[in-house]
């Protein structure tokens, strides 16, 4: 799955700025609420449902990337947001590195396809280990140059 497939391009959101990854996991949910990728009235929801994840085990990855998300009944499709940290101090998101995050992927997947939701994730981590897609993505100044980054990018 190209990553252009997974997020649109208003999607991507360049300087995130919340001070902590619990913030940073609210803006995301709330764009994909204020977008109409998810049902406004399901916001609050989904967001205790991602927080709940995040609570459990961090999703803080390497290489600067965060992948908070949650498997959703009621859900059709897969929902995704990506924010870009530009702030060279980055998000502390308790990486399995103890590196900032800088890329922050928030994904809601239907419950019922766990090869959609296992596939989904492992793409995002074969398409966004790559320290070139990475690199442009945080220095994109607009959200096209960020979009022509994951286009770049298919994962194998």
């Amino acid at each position: 799955m190209q990553l252009q497939e997974i997020f649109s391009q208003s999607d991507v959101l360049l300087d995130l700025p919340p001070h902590d990854k619990w913030e940073a996991i609210g803006a995301l949910i709330a764009h994909l609420a204020a977008t109409g990728k998810i049902p406004a009235e399901r916001e609050a929801e989904l967001l205790e449902s991602v927080l709940e994840r995040e609570r459990s085990m961090s999703t803080g990855m390497e290489r600067g990337l965060a992948i908070p998300h949650a498997a959703i009944e009621g859900i059709e499709k897969l929902a995704a947001v990506i924010g870009v940290v530009r702030d060279p101090q980055g998000l502390e998101f308790e990486s399995i590195d103890g590196d900032v995050t800088r890329l922050v992927v928030l994904l809601l997947i239907p419950r019922a396809q766990k090869l959609l939701h296992i596939r989904t994730l492992a793409d995002i981590a074969r398409g966004l280990g790559d320290a070139s897609v990475r690199e442009t993505l945080i220095g994109s100044k607009t959200v096209e140059e960020a979009w022509d980054a994951l286009e770049s990018k298919t994962p194998s």
